[in-house]
């Protein structure tokens, strides 16, 4: 039996160049570096619904926006500690992610899940963006370890602590995995195609269920992923 090619390993910029991204391949293992804001629901709908200026100069500043919630303790000085970051679901955000990439001219979005291969090719692809998907679940404290410091908090009142925006500064941070590059090619797209042809060779000599509830089916076809 051969052995699975290592994952190539990339340290990539909050700021990345045109040709930083375009390097960038399906299932790539990348650590970030710079600086990076939070920015979800919260964000979107005061910049794009309410017009309210952003309060960092981007893409200037980061072209990095991370779909999460920090685990952050402020202290009697005021001074703020971020000890982990948990990423949520980016499909949720798929009505804005366009005039958000348009606004904030963020080239990196990173999540947990991904979004849709339609969203990457008709969304990322016009803006030179790509998404970055964090690695299972439960990795809040290891992506924890690359944060260097809080830089800010914006729209905190406004938005809560869970909604406003972050800005952190990372080194190291990570494992990500390239989730879709520049011409919209989607990780998951991938290799959901793969599994999905040696499906039928799963239930190869399996009998029908006796059994139905309303609605179902035998064609396994209808389970293709």
């Amino acid at each position: 039996m051969g052995t699975a090619e290592p994952r190539r390993q990339v340290r990539l910029s909050t700021k990345p160049s045109f040709d930083d991204l375009a390097a960038l391949r399906l299932g790539d293992v990348v650590f970030l570096d710079g600086l990076l804001y939070t920015g979800r629901e919260g964000v979107y709908m005061r910049a794009l619904e309410e017009k309210q200026p952003l309060p960092l100069d981007l893409p200037a500043e980061s072209a990095a926006n991370f779909h999460c919630a920090p685990a952050a303790v402020e202290h009697a000085d005021g001074s703020i500690e971020m000890g982990a970051v948990t990423a949520t679901a980016s499909f949720r955000f798929s009505k804005w992610i366009e005039p958000w990439l348009r606004l904030s001219g963020a080239q990196l979005i990173v999540g947990k899940g991904g979004m849709s291969p339609e969203d990457y090719r008709t969304k990322f692809v016009p803006h030179g963006a790509v998404y970055l998907t964090t690695v299972g679940y439960g990795t809040g404290a290891l992506l924890g370890r690359g944060i260097k410091t809080v830089k800010g908090v914006y729209w905190r009142k406004e938005l809560g602590l869970a909604q406003a925006m972050w800005v952190i500064e990372a080194e190291n941070m990570g494992p990500f995995l390239v989730a879709s590059d520049c011409d919209g090619n989607c990780l998951f797209e991938r290799e959901n195609a793969k599994i999905s042809a040696g499906l039928k060779a799963v239930y190869e000599g399996t009998k029908p269920a006796v059994l139905k509830r309303f609605g179902e089916t035998d064609d396994r076809s209808d389970e293709l992923i």
